[in-house]
């Protein structure tokens, strides 16, 4: 396979860097049980948030006595809720993504081994599945930052194989997933059969969602020349073509219709949408566009 390497997935100094990172929901879910995150919800746990009036029915355990001793009124205590924040990583490892210097899946690699471990260090719950052209069930139910091992040894040993068909993957995962969280999927999005089913099988699950289309250098600014025999990596299919400037730029508005097709299909859903290039440098991605982008802070 293209772009083999022996170099870890993350250094020791950026997983320093992630530490003070962590990822943001912009909906709020209540987990199966207390969790590490603050919710804006308001709720019962031990840090005072604010008072309200006391009505009929309200828990008599929360009451501020303090307070009716000096204004004989009641009132309730209101505490911040903390909360389990469930995190989903939907890694596309189609053989399409084998391709580039690195090549998709290994950068993919990275941004899921990056954004797994900063869910990991504030006690998210966190799950990474691979996806093709059906859903491999990977890692889950991983919290805290002892379980990043397993993460980095189920990412290394993930190969490109089979052709994409995301709304398999995808429906499968809603049908086997039910609880509410955050979901980020990584793919270069290159499915003859388009990305709208999907997106709309996860949407239906009214989950936090952001997509990270990856694409390669090679994809973005082909250097071809001459007559050519191109062949789909992932059904076989072959076309030849005689390279032309006019070709190349036919072929350039075709990807950037794809590219902002997907981009305002999603801000129109309240999708987050990120593109990157296999040549961005990863710790910049991280540690600037996503927090940019709202996804990490």
């Amino acid at each position: 396979m293209a772009g083999v390497t022996s170099e870890p997935l993350l250094d020791p100094e950026f997983l320093t860097k992630l530490e003070q990172l962590e990822l943001v929901s912009r909906k709020i879910f209540v987990g199966r049980m207390k969790g590490e995150r603050r919710s804006k919800r308001r709720g019962s746990s031990v840090e005072f948030a604010d008072h309200r009036n006391y009505t009929v029915g309200d828990d008599l355990r929360h009451l501020d006595w303090n307070v009716y001793g000096r204004l004989d009124k009641l009132f309730l205590k209101l505490f911040l809720e903390e909360e389990d924040l469930h995190v989903s990583i939907l890694l596309d490892t189609s053989l399409s993504m084998d391709f580039g210097e690195p090549t998709k899946l290994r950068y993919g690699k990275q941004v899921a081994a990056a954004l797994a471990f900063v869910g990991l260090v504030n006690h998210d719950r966190v799950r990474i599945d691979a996806v093709s052209s059906r859903l491999d069930e990977g890692l889950s139910g991983l919290r805290g930052r002892s379980q990043m091992w397993r993460v980095v040894s189920y990412l290394e040993g993930l190969t490109a194989s089979g052709a994409s068909d995301l709304a398999a993957a995808a429906r499968a995962f809603a049908a086997r997933h039910r609880g509410k969280g955050v979901v980020i999927v990584v793919s270069d999005f290159m499915d003859k059969r388009g990305y709208e089913p999907a997106l709309r099988y996860l949407l239906a699950r009214d989950l936090d969602l952001t997509v990270i289309q990856v694409l390669s250098q090679e994809e973005l600014e082909p250097e071809l020349t001459g007559d050519l025999r191109l062949v789909d990596a992932e059904d076989g299919e072959e076309t030849e073509i005689s390279v032309s400037p006019a070709l190349l730029k036919r072929y350039r508005e075709n990807l950037d219709r794809h590219v902002s097709g997907l981009r305002e299909w999603c801000t129109r859903r309240g999708i987050g949408s990120i593109l990157t290039s296999n040549q961005q440098p990863f710790d910049r991605l991280i540690l600037d566009y996503l927090r940019q982008r709202g996804l990490i802070r």
